[in-house]
């Protein structure tokens, strides 16, 4: 997991650890990690990208399951712009 000095605290560190999830995060007081606004900008587009869809922007299904499927789908539609573009 990505994050800035504003997430370094021990209860969310052991939190991330208990999940078997390595944090990446600066500590405070510390210079800030090389390279990690690069990885967070690809996070950061990934969700703009996806908020493009109205209907994830707002939520509005009930039901996980449909939620889910319209991620995906989108998730699907985005790889296909790209990948069509890169090929035309």
């Amino acid at each position: 997991m990505l994050g800035d000095k504003a997430y370094d605290s021990r209860a969310v560190r052991r939190e991330l650890q208990c999940r078997r999830i390595m944090p990446v995060i600066s500590c405070t007081g510390a210079p800030n990690i090389k390279g990690l606004g690069r990885l967070r900008c690809v996070v950061e587009q990934t969700f703009a990208l996806l908020h493009q869809v109205t209907r994830l922007a707002v939520r509005w299904e009930r039901r996980l399951e449909l939620h889910d499927a319209f991620v995906s789908l989108a998730c699907g539609l985005i790889c296909w712009r790209r990948l069509k573009r890169q090929v035309a």
